[in-house]
């Protein structure tokens, strides 16, 4: 079977949506569908979605993209899964276990975005365990552990009822293959399996750390030998199982036993679709260890994360990590992130008065709403310097779903400054403008961390939504002051995924050498001079200058705040310490 006719199956489930993508032997697109997800929130802090609802979902997209692709079943020769790091409940008839208040079977996924679980987390913090450096000192409520702990503590009876307690990228490829296997990448970046030391159990890489589930109480799991969170661990590109079930095979419209990959968590895929391409012509083959230390890639949609290579494990606190052998094989892997982001955007925009005439506009234009706002920043900006300008007086600091990195502090909130009695579509496209300027300052801080650990980040090779508006693209090579360079494939996390398949597929000895057969890189967008970059410079300072005086405010206050909770939540620092 030649390179065309070959395919490769990736499937991404992300927060809001199921996409299924279909790739050739050459790395190309041939055709993608997507599918929503539902999502509940039945408090303040709680996300929750279903398990069967998101197969169904699965099923969906890829059903579509095979029709759209005209392609038969035999010519998938392999699948990759990858997801959100979602916890997913269900009993040993493989049935939902209610993760909700609202008591409903069908609610069985606490999603990765839910912080239900922050005073778990503090207790977590605590303890100053061991595996914590591993994430960069401290635990986010985002993570699987507190999650367990909080069920354990507040659901009982689904605690009982649990047989599988999943990543959701597991919780795929196990209803694909009915192999429970867990990835590498999912246990050791959200679990704190231990992937760098030898294996704790036959058939495993890695091993689980059994003084860490005893000091957080939860001591059922060691004794039960780990066989409700993962007995056998195994690397990302192994093929599963027998490949696809009789039954998954026929839901999804494919064939029986097509091989399908060990998973990977959703931002890790596309470090896999972006890193590997060499930016030269002709047949540069692709970076080595040393080559990916100076790149970062970076995976925007409802959050984003930064992710970074190296041979050496690099500690670096507030970011997570190092994490062995997650993404790249045998390279370290430090893992920073912006909780919210494409959320944060959409918060601000369709939520402002100004909102339902710029939807309006965009309707008229044929347009999205953010096409619109950038021209109107064209047109406010004539006559300046540089576009940047128009932010002077106005500041946001983006913590509105707290900070991933490298602050490691959840309850942090976000901060506008300069707002005044006019809600004008101006007004929107400024507060909008700011918002994104402060995501890129978000970015620059993690840069920062890392480089105060060793590397050297010397391009931010981006996939994702804010790929799309070429704002959000400028700005963050303007404020981190690194060249923005683009995936040849802007479907890259997909692409991710496929890799994984034609790895399992046995196509390709790696998946190293997959990624450089498979990906490419396309545009590159440089940094702006130097009169931006001062400006930025001294808008930086005031982005640092908020968060403390959000600490200011906090101390100030608690003499008066009356609060078991602890609004800091002991998870992030409480002075400046970056």
């Amino acid at each position: 079977m030649g390179d065309t006719e070959r395919l490769y199956l990736g499937v991404d489930v992300g927060t809001g949506s199921v996409r299924a993508g279909l790739f050739d032997g050459a790395g190309e697109l041939t055709s993608m569908a997507a599918h929503d997800i539902r999502i509940w929130r039945p408090d303040v802090d709680f996300v929750e979605q279903s398990s069967d609802d998101i197969w169904s979902a699965c099923c969906e997209a890829v059903h579509a993209a095979m029709g759209l692709a005209g392609a038969g079943p035999e010519r998938v020769r392999g699948i990759g899964f990858d997801a959100t790091c979602s916890l997913v409940v269900l009993d040993e008839m493989d049935s939902p276990v209610t993760v909700s208040p609202t008591g409903r079977d069908e609610q069985n996924v606490i999603v990765w975005m839910d912080h239900r679980a922050i005073p778990q987390a503090r207790q977590v913090n605590k303890t100053k365990h061991e595996v914590l450096k591993y994430v960069g000192g401290t635990i986010s409520p985002e993570m699987e552990s507190p999650k367990l702990m909080w069920l354990k503590e507040h659901l009982p009876l689904s605690w009982r009822r649990a047989a599988h307690f999943f990543d959701l990228p597991d919780f795929l490829t196990y209803r694909a293959t009915g192999d429970a296997t867990r990835s590498l990448c999912s246990t050791v970046c959200k679990w704190t399996y231990q992937g760098h030391e030898p294996a704790g159990a036959e058939g495993s890489v890695g091993r689980w750390d059994e003084s860490y589930w005893r000091a957080i109480d939860l001591p059922e799991l060691v004794e039960e030998q780990y066989r409700r969170i993962g007995s056998r661990v195994r690397p990302m590109g192994e093929a599963l199982g027998q490949g696809l079930t009789d039954r998954a095979a026929r839901e999804l419209g494919l064939e029986p036993r097509t091989p399908v990959s060990v998973s990977i968590i959703d931002a890790h895929a596309g470090g896999l679709g972006l890193l590997g391409a060499g930016l030269g012509t002709g047949e540069e083959q692709a970076p080595g260890a040393e080559a990916l230390r100076g790149r970062l890639a970076l995976i925007g949609g409802t959050s984003s994360c930064h992710m970074a290579v190296s041979s050496e494990p690099c500690f670096v606190p507030g970011v997570w990590g190092p994490y062995f052998s997650a993404m790249v094989p045998d390279l370290w892997l430090n893992e920073g992130g912006q909780s919210a982001t494409g959320s944060l955007v959409d918060h601000v925009v369709f939520g402002h008065a100004a909102s339902g005439e710029v939807e309006r506009e965009a309707a008229r234009s044929n347009k999205t709403a953010y096409d619109v706002l950038n021209e109107r920043l064209e047109e406010l900006a004539a006559g300046r310097s540089f576009r940047a300008q128009l932010t002077s007086e106005l500041h946001v600091l983006p913590y509105h779903h707290g900070n991933r990195s490298p602050r490691a502090d959840p309850t942090l909130r976000g901060i506008v400054a300069g707002l005044t009695l006019s809600q004008t579509v101006d007004d929107l496209a400024l507060l909008y403008y700011a918002t994104i300027q402060a995501i890129a300052y978000g970015t620059r801080h993690i840069i920062e961390a890392l480089a105060e650990q060793g590397y050297r980040v010397e391009q931010i090779h981006m996939c994702g939504g804010g790929t799309k508006n070429p704002v959000f693209l400028q700005e963050h090579a303007d404020i981190t002051g690194c060249p923005v360079v683009l995936s040849g494939e802007p479907e890259a996390v997909l692409l991710g995924s496929a890799i994984l398949g034609a790895v399992a597929a046995k196509d390709f000895p790696a998946i190293p050498a997959a990624m450089a057969s498979l990906s490419r890189v396309g545009s590159r967008i440089e940094p702006a001079g130097e009169g931006v970059a001062a400006f930025h410079d001294a808008k930086y300072q005031v982005f640092q200058r908020m968060y403390r005086d959000q600490l200011a405010y906090r101390k100030l206050m608690s003499p008066v705040v009356v609060d078991p909770a602890d609004p800091s939540g002991g998870l992030g620092e409480q002075e400046d310490t970056r």
